[in-house]
């Protein structure tokens, strides 16, 4: 064959293939009647001939809240072994106790932090504290209410601009809540509450965009998105090189699987709150329903993710002080109402049940943890999990107390996080125990200096590539975990 020939045919192939790719890196749906569905990244949308590095793999963050404190039984009390939240020991010698051993298999991908909290808000009452959470904001117990920006949507502000969504805001209880009663952990730079999203379908619905209105109507009767759009991924397929073929594939079954978990955990919301009495409550019908929801929003954060649809995420599991549908997420685990879990703790097996509760949410987390170290990045090096930030956690650590936050951070290998230890910036004796009447925790004297929780905050945004030396109260960073 002639050269010139040769490089022509050579030119015009690469030129073909290029512009495939381009078309497909543009483009990042596939279209059906009236509907688009946001493709996952492929490694096929690289630039030709340029393997993916870890400066091109996206940084993405998530962070999940849970209302009501976690079990802080003092050292003299029988149950301290079994159900303290915290682990046993300190740095890479730690054990974890009944309450986070489900978390045993992700121990090298994650880290337990105790003896952090936001200064401003130490002395007041735990119902007021998932308004602060992730803003570090003097949000006070009573009087004026003024809050900042949160370390979601200050992470959204340098990267949301990349993605069709710059943030995915979710809880259990959605809108905004009331102040000092949020169900939403996000706030922008004025500080005004962002409202979340409870309901999966709408989030499911964010993916698969209406273009029309008979859309909308095949959507509402529940006809699978999906059905309009198999022969465009058919035809999609044949430009894809075998490793992206088997995402796309495992990405439709992911989204199919989505599409029947919706169906059961919208069955969940639409039930009404039965009028709860500590006895003679049955539960069975309702057992795996708000399980099947926590998976749900999870899924939705995982398919948010994998579709590079944003790259923030927050997710309230639920509100404080027991108001809303999410106080009924033990159902689960079929026992009562989870706020009330908190107040138990004296009545005989009132630390187990708090525990099972507490371990229950952790498993969810895990779960949705070990999704992400169990998917390839596409992007780049390592896996999902590996160029993801999780932060998991609560204000509340014993009753209604401000103070020694139960955090775990998972994730972010590529970013620099090494993990696997337990930062215990705690001390030995933390401060907790029970509530049997009189003064509560909260209303204690403060008898351990914690850590301003923006330090950690700092620490995150700086792995995540935000050039910032503070965050809020913040004053300094957590060099443990870098």
């Amino acid at each position: 064959m002639d050269p010139k020939s040769s490089k022509t045919i050579e030119s015009t192939a690469c030129s073909a293939i290029g512009q495939t790719i381009s078309a497909l890196d543009r483009r990042r749906f596939l279209r059906g009647t009236g509907l688009a569905l946001a493709l996952p990244l492929l490694e096929s949308a690289t630039v030709l001939g340029k393997p993916a590095t870890q400066a091109d793999t996206p940084k993405r963050l998530a962070c999940i809240y849970f209302p009501d404190g976690v079990p802080m039984p003092l050292p003299q009390d029988p149950a301290y072994k079994e159900w303290l939240w915290f682990p046993h020991g300190n740095g890479k010698e730690f054990k974890f106790t009944k309450c986070l051993e489900v978390l045993q298999p992700l121990r090298s991908e994650l880290s337990i932090l105790s003896g952090f909290s936001h200064p401003s808000v130490r002395s007041i009452h735990g119902h007021s504290n998932a308004d602060q959470f992730l803003t570090g904001a003097a949000t006070g117990g009573d009087g004026e209410y003024k809050n900042s920006i949160s370390l979601d949507q200050l992470y959204a502000s340098h990267v949301g601009d990349q993605t069709r969504h710059s943030s995915l805001v979710m809880s259990t209880d959605g809108g905004t809540g009331t102040p000092r009663g949020a169900h939403t952990l996000s706030f922008n730079r004025a500080g005004r509450a962002i409202p979340a999203e409870h309901r999966p379908k709408r989030v499911f619905d964010m993916l698969f965009v209406k273009r029309d209105g008979d859309a909308a109507r095949r959507l509402a009767l529940s006809q699978s998105a999906l059905d309009d759009l198999l022969a465009d991924a058919r035809s999609l397929r044949l430009t894809l090189s075998t490793n992206d073929q088997e995402r796309l594939d495992e990405y439709l079954h992911s989204v199919r699987d989505a599409e029947l978990k919706i169906a059961k955990a919208k069955s969940w919301l639409s039930t009404p709150l039965p009028k709860v009495t500590a006895d003679g409550l049955e539960l069975s019908s309702y057992m795996d329903a708000p399980r099947d929801y926590l998976q749900t929003m999870f899924d939705l954060i995982y398919l948010a993710f994998k579709t590079d649809s944003t790259r923030t995420a927050t997710y309230q599991l639920g509100r404080e002080n027991g108001v809303g549908q999410s106080d009924h997420l033990a159902r689960a685990i079929g026992l009562n109402l989870s706020h009330g879990l908190s107040h138990d703790t004296t009545k005989p097996g009132g630390w187990k049940n708090f525990g099972i509760y507490c371990s229950f949410l952790a498993e969810e987390f895990g779960r949705f943890a070990t999704r992400l170290r169990d998917t390839p990045e596409p992007a780049g090096p390592g896996t999902m999990l590996d160029n993801s930030l999780l932060l998991f956690g609560s204000a509340s650590s014993a009753f209604h107390l401000s103070r020694n936050y139960p955090l775990v951070l998972a994730g972010g290998k590529n970013m620099g996080f090494k993990h696997g230890q337990y930062i215990n910036h705690a001390g030995a004796n933390p401060q907790g125990g029970p509530w049997s009447g009189g003064r509560e925790p909260w209303q204690q004297e403060i008898t351990h200096d914690d850590i301003p929780l923006s330090n950690l905050f700092v620490t995150m945004l700086q792995q995540l590539g935000v050039e910032t030396e503070t965050f809020a109260d913040s004053t300094g960073a957590v060099n443990d975990l870098v």
